[in-house]
């Protein structure tokens, strides 16, 4: 009895000693990973130790359903999404005044990290030609995202079969051709046309341009009150594919592949040595943090790798066109350049 006592005893130490060794054992691997993980995380998602601690709010300087808005939306949703930032994104509207409410929103937030607003050529033209005393000087680049085109269209009965059939027309009685579009004297729809007129040699002093207003342009063009609507390259092809228009020529460097819009002619196909392309980007109040700024673009410059931002893009007919932060606030001194020289010559 002492003996089976004694081996009692033995067994169950054996027992417990294993159990223990087991438990120890299984426990240690874990536990390294639940330490390590965490700091490969934090690092991915910050810049030089910053990175944002509540929501960043997204600002959209015109209404909803606008390219603004649909870049903004589009971006916040990929970047949250894809857990590129870690914080919420949502976007507000500052609509009015050509951007300039929105602009003015987002001066008054100077020094905010956590403040984006989406942007494109009116933060150029509209201070241009008066409609703002807020220009691209006042606000901190971020990024350029994306690049979408312009397009010329006509009534599908037109007797303009090109543009060069307008630039003769333009050359030979410039009162003879209307040219409306949906943005103001100055604004986008005005310029990238005079633009690819002047290249063409057109007196571009004389052309006769009606802006729509809510009529809208396409409404003008179609109804033969307009020869030719200056617009962007996805309302052309919907109306084109639906055989309402002809599109004249499009704005983009190169010719473009898709349904519909790869048999559009460039300018540069047809002789015009001139594109225009209609980009967007974010910017940030002035006075954001270098380190801020960084994160903001690092996480732009990630997102073209992701399937989601690529299915979004394509949906949209857009073209990835990243910048840096230097580089988007070279590019933008240099376009304003371009434009200043341009409105000087149009007296606006």
């Amino acid at each position: 009895m002492k003996n089976r006592k004694v081996w009692f005893a033995l067994l169950f130490s054996f027992i417990l000693i294993f159990a223990t060794a087991c438990g120890s054992g299984g426990e240690a691997e874990p536990e390294a990973k639940e330490k390590e993980e965490p700091q490969t995380e934090e690092a991915s998602a910050t810049v030089d130790g910053w990175s944002p601690n509540e929501t960043i709010e997204v600002v959209a300087p015109g209404g909803a359903g606008g390219g603004w808005d649909t870049t903004a939306r589009t971006v916040a949703q990929v970047l949250t999404e894809e857990s590129l930032v870690s914080e919420s994104m949502p976007v507000v509207n500052k609509s009015g005044s050509g951007g300039a409410i929105g602009w003015s929103y987002v001066d008054g937030k100077q020094g905010d990290n956590h403040t984006l607003f989406v942007t494109s050529s009116p933060i150029l033209l509209v201070p241009l030609n008066g409609g703002s005393e807020l220009g691209h000087n006042d606000f901190e680049p971020i990024a350029g995202v994306i690049a979408d085109f312009g397009a010329f269209v006509t009534n599908a009965d037109s007797e303009y079969q090109n543009i060069n059939d307008v630039v003769e027309a333009l050359k030979a009685d410039p009162s003879s051709v209307t040219v409306t579009g949906d943005s103001a004297p100055g604004s986008m729809d005005h310029i990238q046309f005079v633009k690819a007129m002047k290249a063409a040699g057109v007196d571009i002093t004389k052309i006769d341009y009606v802006p729509a207003g809510d009529i809208g342009g396409m409404t003008l063009v179609l109804g033969g009150d307009a020869d030719v609507y200056s617009t962007g390259l996805a309302e052309a092809a919907e109306q084109a594919k639906a055989g309402n228009v002809r599109v004249l020529a499009i704005t983009s460097p190169e010719p473009l592949e898709g349904d519909v819009i790869s048999e559009f002619q460039t300018l540069r196909q047809q002789g015009i040595e001139d594109e225009f392309i209609n980009w967007r980007g974010f910017m940030a109040p002035k006075g954001m943090e270098a380190e801020a700024v960084k994160y903001y673009e690092n996480a732009i410059e990630s997102m073209y790798e992701t399937a989601l931002w690529q299915e979004r893009r394509d949906n949209f007919g857009w073209k990835d066109n990243f910048m840096s932060s230097e580089e988007f606030g070279k590019f933008l001194d240099e376009q304003y350049a371009v434009y200043e020289a341009l409105m000087g010559e149009l007296g606006l």
